[in-house]
């Protein structure tokens, strides 16, 4: 490889990893707030800002605030993300593929993380692309054998969440609205199923809620040692089932 050509690979891999860095800030502020591609506004005060800010967030003109924390994490994130998998791509997915469903991988987990949500819309969208992953890595017999299989599984653990919430809740003579899972995460489960295929899926599922129980566990933990524990709380579970899906298809090959 030339030096010019090598300069052009770096600028586009590059510039890759920045658009998705945009695509994934973008979208995880105005889906959650307007569900719409609506015009980029500023958190704190709600005014709206240019679109060029998507690629460059700049100060709000009403407030003074200037790009978040998290904004900078996930262009940053999708730089480092880009160059990785154009040094190693993903058997499977190949390195366009692979930083296209990052990027999915990266909104969804964002969207959770801070709202506790998995929009429909991006289920459905993540559900019609992991079918089509699904059949070209597997076939559609597995692959919608994955699916189901992902779905159903987490259906079971959605209801017994909220079993064992109203239990937990009467014994302890408090209410609460909360629930070990929210129904965006059997959605979520139902993608990854259809994107890992059977029996990949069974083998999903468990990373899931062996890292899941383990951070939890960290999380409680923590909360105890530092006297701030409240009963119900609990951590988004969409980035473990991310984190089981992203370690399958693009570390164990």
């Amino acid at each position: 490889m030339n030096y010019n050509t090598g300069m052009l690979s770096l600028l586009w891999v590059t510039g890759l990893g920045w658009i998705s860095g945009v695509v994934v800030n973008y979208l995880a502020d105005a889906l959650p707030r307007t569900r719409t591609f609506s015009q980029p506004a500023c958190e704190n005060c709600g005014e709206q800002k240019s679109w060029i800010t998507i690629f460059w967030p700049d100060r709000c003109d009403q407030c003074g605030r200037g790009g978040t924390a998290r904004t900078w994490i996930v262009f940053s994130t999708g730089l480092i993300v880009s160059h990785i998998l154009w040094q190693y791509p993903p058997d499977r997915l190949g390195y366009y593929i692979g930083m296209l469903w990052m990027t999915y991988f990266g909104l969804v987990a964002v969207i959770d993380i801070e709202h506790r949500l998995i929009l429909h819309p991006i289920s459905l969208v993540g559900g019609a692309m992991a079918l089509i992953q699904g059949m070209i890595l597997h076939g559609w017999e597995r692959t919608l054998k994955g699916g189901a299989l992902g779905f159903l599984i987490m259906l079971a653990f959605y209801f017994f969440g909220i079993w064992f919430v109203r239990i937990l809740s009467r014994h302890r003579g408090e209410e609460s609205d909360e629930v070990g899972l929210g129904f965006g995460d059997v959605n979520l489960a139902g993608v990854i199923g259809l994107l890992l295929g059977w029996p990949g899926v069974l083998a999903g599922l468990v990373i899931a809620i062996l890292l899941g129980g383990a951070a939890s566990g960290l999380y409680m933990l923590g909360k105890l040692l530092g006297k701030r524990y409240t009963p119900f709380d609990s951590l988004p579970y969409g980035p473990f089932l991310l984190l089981s899906v992203i370690y399958l298809l693009y570390i164990a090959g």
